[in-house]
């Protein structure tokens, strides 16, 4: 069995699932399930679960295609439904068992492996999409298996230091985000004295549970989350002493800094930024547009807020964790043929372009380029290249389902040893990982 290594995505947000009919474009070519007939006399009904990031953020990409694919397949029917984070595996395991799965589905890519394994998923012909010579390699890797590719990349993520450039201005005397730890926590310092008389204000609005975050100071550390061992087995590595440092300090910047609940995850943090109740949080570069968008956030605080390298421990930038979703055509697919065509559609390089223009990272390195020295991008795209990702294992999914590591870190911030919570994690992820869920 081949082993790779699998990325996550975006934090768990709150399910938004609404169904709608629509027509769209997109169209056969060369996948399993093509249909004889021409385009305009193709008939059918094409379902598709894209996550609610696309609604929130990237509408009208999602409408264009459609438009498009409509036009070309003027018989065939569209039906969308937006899913959330939070129980969209849920729902599709049992649509899957059901008989009812999507036609086409949004996969985190930490859940490619689990489908992969299970048979649920078609294979496509990687040779048929737009720039897959230029696919991003982490992202590429998880889409393949033996050799064979299981669905298409569709954007990438970085996480970024998002900041208030006002409230940094206003505390140190320089708009600017610091360029080491040691500075950034100096000037968070000067940010909780300015603002000590509100005890809900967090100069770093540092989640406890937030996983990705505390994994990055675990890889900036030298540390891992598991390790593949000569014996053929994953076991997990939370334990080690670089892992335990790198959780360690996390903790402390949660316990220093964060003044909210501790035990709220990360799933919305762009909203104490937009309420006045941080100067600073670790996120994925899109969300600082939520901060500043109406409805979600605050537009007065458009011009303030800013997006930075966050750094790391050791004197240099802290490892990202790449994050990204896959679109994959599921095994049982009457529609394979369509179902391919329209996911051909929505990562074409029109619609990769159409994903950077709003500062998201698209799925190659040809269009990811320019968004390196873009202001809004730069920090975000240029750490592409030194991310870290989470173990390809069977059972990755199933840890990442039970919450093991969020857990974890809530036990430590409760007041559990961190050599005691590591030690019991990793005896959580050893019953996990290895199996194949």
């Amino acid at each position: 069995m081949t082993k790779r290594q699998l990325m996550a995505t975006f934090g768990i947000v709150a399910l938004t699932a609404g169904l709608t009919s629509c027509s769209s474009a997109g169209g056969p070519s060369g996948d399993s399930g093509s249909s004889s007939a021409e385009p305009a006399n193709t008939t059918g009904t094409v379902t598709v679960w894209l996550m609610d990031d696309a609604q929130k953020n990237w509408p009208d990409l999602v409408q264009r295609v459609n438009d498009d694919f409509a036009a070309k397949y003027p018989k065939v029917t569209l039906r969308l439904a937006y899913q959330g984070w939070a129980d969209k595996v849920g729902k599709l395991d049992k649509a899957i068992a059901d008989g009812n799965a999507p036609d086409v589905v949004e996969l985190g890519n930490t859940e490619t492996m689990k489908y992969v394994l299970s048979g649920a998923l078609a294979p496509v012909d990687r040779t048929t999409f737009d720039n897959s010579d230029s696919w991003i390699k982490a992202l590429a890797n998880t889409c393949t298996y033996q050799d064979k590719l299981w669905c298409v990349p569709y954007y990438a993520g970085a996480r970024v230091a998002i900041y208030n450039a006002t409230a940094f201005q206003q505390a140190t005397g320089s708009a600017d985000f610091p360029k080491t730890e040691t500075d950034l926590t100096a000037a968070l310092d000067k940010i909780a004295e300015k603002n000590k008389a509100d005890r809900n204000y967090s100069p770093l609005y540092l989640p406890g549970p937030y996983w990705y975050a505390a994994m990055s100071y675990v890889a900036a550390a030298g540390g891992s989350i598991a390790k593949f061992d000569s014996s053929g087995n994953w076991h997990g590595t939370l334990h080690d002493p670089k892992s335990q440092q790198g959780i360690g300090h996390f903790a402390d910047l949660v316990r220093k800094y964060n003044k909210a609940d501790l035990t709220v995850n990360e799933q919305n943090q762009y909203e104490a930024m937009a309420r006045g109740r941080t100067a600073s949080f670790y996120g994925n570069g899109y969300e600082a547009a939520s901060v500043t968008a109406p409805g979600t956030g605050d537009p007065t605080l458009k011009d303030a807020v800013k997006v930075a390298t966050m750094p790391g421990p050791d004197g240099k930038p802290l490892p990202t964790f790449i994050g990204g979703s896959d679109l994959a055509v599921t095994a049982k697919s009457p529609q394979a043929a369509l179902a391919s065509d329209w996911i051909r559609m929505f990562t074409s390089t029109k619609s990769q372009q159409a994903l950077a223009d709003k500062d998201i990272l698209p799925n190659n390195l040809t269009q990811l380029n320019p968004l390196k020295s873009r202001p809004n991008t730069a920090a975000a795209a240029n750490a592409v290249p030194d991310a870290w990702f989470t173990p390809l294992a069977p059972g990755w999914g199933a840890v990442e389902k039970q919450k093991i590591i969020p857990d974890m870190l809530t036990a430590i911030l409760k007041g559990k040893p961190v050599d005691q919570a590591t030690k019991d994690a990793d005896a959580a992820i050893d019953q996990l990982i290895n199996k194949a869920s």
